[in-house]
């Protein structure tokens, strides 16, 4: 403990009855009210030992303690409000779970949420050899926070498999892993063919039978696209969203798609034009990969939880 003296002459009796164990969530209030109300004293007793650290200008090496460093920023993103009237931040005030604290004891673990499972730590990335005939090895392995997308680590992956010459011509992956960039950046950069399901066309289109994006046909050598009713883009912008993944939009005439008898089957926005958003990925070249001797390797990950924390 780093000057204990000064901490227990500043520490109210009340202060150990509240923080003498480590504060679990189930032991917390169950009403919101309550927690609510909680939230607020905690949030005083932070705002009180922070403002005497400040105030101890004798000990200046009191506010570069690792704890209190992490206690600063912990009330910098959990609380706002002015000083003495502290609240919990509402989720939309809260920073990006990415770059958000989850636990005091472990400043690197993420919290995060994949299907029906939430946890609080870590996610490995785990990539096995799976040739016929062959014993079946852990080739790789990484560690991430658990906020960062699987789609992201594949370069990672790839990168260290070439390093000791062992890059599959086939990598078998689970549906996180296949964006669309990433189908084509391992093919061109190492020539790994990426096998495994892609995600759902989200839009409406595609949910109630109407014309999604794979209904359209795109020349990518002429940048035009064929719409299902045979008519023909009149312009191919580029970078129109490129925070969105959108490298060209397409867009068609209004004389084409005013009178068309289909036009509510590719929009509801009846006063313009229609215009088809084209995503990174281009056409994935598949290879044949009969021979035998070429490698296959599978990968997942794993959400690996930090205990207690």
């Amino acid at each position: 403990m780093v000057a204990p003296e000064w901490l227990r002459k500043l520490a109210p009796p009340q202060w150990y009855e509240r923080y003498a164990k480590r504060v679990e969530n189930y032991a917390l209030p169950k009403s919101e009210a309550t927690r609510q109300e909680l939230a607020s004293v905690i949030a005083s007793d932070g705002e009180e030992l922070l403002g005497a650290i400040d105030a101890a200008t004798d000990q200046p090496m009191l506010a570069q303690v690792a704890a209190v460093l992490t206690l600063r920023r912990l009330w910098a993103e959990q609380y706002t409000g002015t000083p003495g009237e502290l609240r919990w931040r509402e989720v939309t005030e809260m920073p990006a779970p990415a770059g958000l604290l989850s636990s005091p004891y472990d400043t690197e673990a993420r919290y995060s949420t994949k299907r029906d499972v939430n946890w609080l730590g870590y996610k490995v990335h785990l990539t096995e050899t799976c040739d016929e005939q062959q014993p079946h090895l852990i080739v790789n392995v990484e560690t991430t926070p658990a906020t960062t997308p699987d789609d992201n680590m594949l370069k990672q992956v790839h990168d260290s498999l070439k390093v000791r010459d062992l890059l599959p011509a086939e990598h078998l992956v689970d549906k996180g892993y296949t964006d669309a960039h990433v189908l084509v950046d391992s093919q061109r950069q190492h020539g790994v063919t990426i096998v495994g399901p892609v995600a759902e066309d989200p839009s409406w289109q595609a949910r109630s039978g109407g014309f999604d994006k794979g209904s359209f046909i795109v020349d990518w050598e002429r940048r035009v696209v064929t719409c299902p009713a045979g008519k023909q883009s009149i312009s191919w912008l580029p970078n129109t969203y490129p925070q969105n993944g959108v490298v060209f939009e397409a867009r068609f005439a209004r004389k084409d798609c005013g009178p068309c008898p289909n036009r509510a089957r590719c929009t509801k926005n009846l006063s313009v034009n229609n215009i088809l958003m084209v995503e990174q990925a281009r056409s994935v070249i598949w290879r044949d990969h009969a021979e035998a001797s070429q490698t296959i390797a599978i990968m997942g990950s794993i959400g690996r939880i930090v205990g207690n924390c």
